[in-house]
């Protein structure tokens, strides 16, 4: 019988894994997971949930839900990825991680099957969560998408509500390099009947929601012509107001479905998001003086907001350390950030790592300049050593800089 660790290091090093290799690690059809949940007993049946998918916000808008529905007194499932420190934070029940022996007994137990299957990292996943939740009995799970939506391993659910934040061009590899094949990939979650909200589209976008919600008998609903949200919440970012208006109008259908959650539980749960579910590195503040801000924010939508904000804070110098995988495109993300900047060049320790003497190189004709760092240590190290008090620090480029600083 497997450790816990040996549990997770199997699961890891196993099978091809997109965190590690990228497309290889994409499996575009959803026969496994159903084989899996069918040698499970149909956990996805036992548990009511909300499936949020989309490109950016998503993890966001998941735990903004999961707050205010576990202070509404639910006992709430939450299914997010990727994690930052510990396999365990992708699944949650009331902001309290999964435990070792749950995981280490569900691979010991299914690890034949998995194997005679060979089941991918996302579809053995999926089944642990799917698993955990309907044997604890939560009232509800919001359940994040990993990639795309109509292809993930999560979409053999039939939720309350489907949640789409947004489309942007990221991961173009699997999901269609136009905004409207992406789209199509996103709305593979929009079920029958069910309702389904939209934080943000463009008319690409809303031609193809339109479409396939009339094909599937059910409305759509637009959180982006809602008012802001009257409520405030914990978590720091300007674009998380976004966010909040699309967890509103959630709500608000789940309300109509007959969940009763009342003003108070809104206005407690956005304000205890940290609390509730412990979510980490979205605007994180790590530091006053110098302030310093990490943001896992890794493609064109979400920098471009993260960068607004960054040069909306009072500061005498901006210090970046940066670094992303390989499969970024730089073309799109590169001309966004700061000129007026030190740039730390890093590489995230992984796999898909794009070394940091060709992050420098790549970053040169965009005027960003500075120094290039083995490890994201040596290269906050550095950072740390140089800033002054009325400076600013910030981390990111990559969930995996991310993960290493925390």
């Amino acid at each position: 019988m497997m450790s816990y660790q040996e549990a997770i290091d199997w699961l890891f090093v196993q099978l091809p894994m997109y965190q590690k290799q990228g497309k290889v690690a994409y499996k575009a059809d959803l026969s496994n997971i159903k084989r899996l949940c069918d040698h499970l007993n149909a956990p996805q049946h036992k548990f009511k949930s909300i499936h949020i998918g989309g490109t950016n916000g998503k993890g966001s808008t998941s735990h903004m839900l999961a707050s205010v529905l576990q202070q509404a007194g639910c006992k709430v499932g939450l299914y997010t990825s990727p994690h930052l420190k510990d396999f365990r934070e992708r699944i949650k029940i009331n902001g309290k991680m999964i435990s070792e022996e749950a995981v280490r007994d569900f691979v010991n137990t299914n690890k034949p099957f998995f194997k005679k299957n060979q089941l991918s990292f996302f579809e053995m996943t999926v089944g642990i969560a799917f698993e955990y939740f309907a044997t604890e009995q939560v009232d509800i799970a919001v359940i994040e998408v990993g990639l795309g939506g109509r292809l993930d391993s999560t979409n053999i659910i039939v939720p309350e509500v489907a949640v789409i934040t947004n489309i942007g061009l990221d991961h173009t590899q699997f999901l269609g390099d136009t905004l409207e094949k992406i789209a199509t990939e996103k709305a593979g979650i929009i079920k029958e009947g069910i309702p389904v909200v939209i934080g943000h589209s463009v008319p690409e976008t809303k031609k193809v929601f339109e479409k396939v919600a009339a094909s599937k008998n059910t409305t759509v609903h637009y959180a982006e012509k809602e008012k802001a949200s009257p409520y405030n919440t914990d978590l720091l970012g300007d674009y998380q107001k976004e966010n909040a208006k699309t967890a509103l109008k959630a709500l608000e259908l789940l309300n109509i479905g007959g969940w009763e959650i009342h003003n108070d539980a809104i206005e407690k749960g956005l304000l205890s998001v940290v609390k509730n579910t412990g979510l980490l590195g979205r605007w994180q503040v790590l530091n006053a003086l110098p302030l310093t801000v990490c943001d896992t924010a890794h493609n064109y939508e979400g920098l471009h907001l993260v960068v607004q904000q960054i040069d909306r804070q009072p500061k005498q110098q901006l210090h970046m350390v940066f670094g992303v995988v390989k499969d970024k495109n730089l073309e799109r993300i590169l001309p966004l950030l700061p000129k007026n900047a030190v740039y730390y060049f890093t590489k995230p320790d992984n796999l898909r790592g794009l070394p940091e003497k060709e992050l420098m190189e790549c970053a040169f004709p965009y005027k960003l300049y500075g120094q290039c760092y083995a490890s994201v240590k040596q290269a906050f190290d550095a950072a740390k050593y140089a800033a002054s008090a009325k400076d600013m620090i910030f981390i990111g480029g990559s969930t995996f800089v991310v993960a290493e600083i925390l």
